[in-house]
């Protein structure tokens, strides 16, 4: 049995998505918001979105590199505005995997740790992260829900409901 992902919610914004390029945009306007330290757990099935989503958070943070899933690496490294560190647990059994894999890495307080399949790592581990749970819609719909765990996220929040007003159907 997989534990939950979420820690008890300080406060939560949810978002609809109609393409992979809103996603990303989603994202990249989401990146602004980072501060050095910052965590996001992305849950969400295969196929949600969740590389489409860190990829937009990279660009957003002024990432040059073409960013993939790191599934076979376990983590990039990338440089832009705050270093970002992605992490995919996908192929990991549990904590301990993730913890002997180095991805527990004390240089994470300098820049931004993006985590896909999150849901692997207890939540007790990584107690201030910002859990972005992404799930499946029609076609390319995609419901993507902010879930805080910590005061600092309050930015990340707000940066969301901005890009949701300016996105709401039949906006020019």
């Amino acid at each position: 049995m997989t534990r939950s992902p979420v820690s008890p919610a300080l406060g939560a914004a949810a978002i609809v998505t109609r393409s992979a390029e809103e996603t990303r945009d989603l994202a990249a306007h989401l990146a602004r918001a980072s501060q050095p330290g910052d965590r996001l757990a992305l849950v969400g099935p295969l196929g949600a979105g969740k590389t489409q989503f860190a990829k937009g958070f990279a660009t957003g943070l002024g990432v040059r590199e073409i960013v993939n899933s790191p599934s076979f690496t376990l983590m990039a490294e990338y440089e832009g505005r705050l270093p970002l560190f992605h992490q995919d647990l996908y192929r990991l059994g549990g904590a301990e995997e993730a913890i002997q894999g180095g991805l527990l890495d004390e240089r994470q307080v300098e820049g931004v740790t993006i985590t896909e399949w999150a849901d692997r790592l207890p939540a007790d581990l990584d107690p201030t992260r910002l859990t972005i749970e992404i799930a499946v819609g029609g076609d390319d719909e995609r419901r993507i829900r902010l879930i805080s765990s910590h005061p600092s996220h309050g930015g990340y929040l707000q940066a969301a409901a901005r890009w949701a007003t300016d996105h709401e159907p039949g906006q020019p």
